[in-house]
């Protein structure tokens, strides 16, 4: 085994609550090599093309089979569970809040 990968599901984007995009799982190359400052214009890059792919998969057991099918090393990283507290606009106004409600 060569080359070493990330298993993951793309987490949501924190300025929206939507939920677009978090359903496929990514596998995604770690960098081999160190990024270095170009001496003609101070970018920072790197030789290594691999680190520039990012595979999309479908599930998880997909990009598992694609790793161990092509001898990759990976580790898979589970998302964490998002918990959904119901709430509701009325609430704001019951008689029994537990804390004061002001303006």
């Amino acid at each position: 085994m060569t080359a070493k990968a990330r298993i993951f599901q793309q987490p949501r984007n924190a300025m929206q609550s939507g939920q677009a995009g978090t359903h496929e799982w990514i596998l995604e190359f770690e960098q081999s090599e160190a990024r270095k400052a170009d001496p003609l214009m101070g970018w920072i890059g790197s030789a290594d093309t691999q680190a520039q792919v990012r595979l999309k998969f479908d599930s998880r057991d997909e990009a598992v089979a694609y790793a161990e099918k092509n001898d990759l090393a990976y580790s898979v990283e589970l998302p964490k569970v998002r918990r959904i507290i119901p709430k509701a606009y009325a609430d704001n106004f019951k008689n029994n809040r537990p804390e004061n409600w002001t303006h």
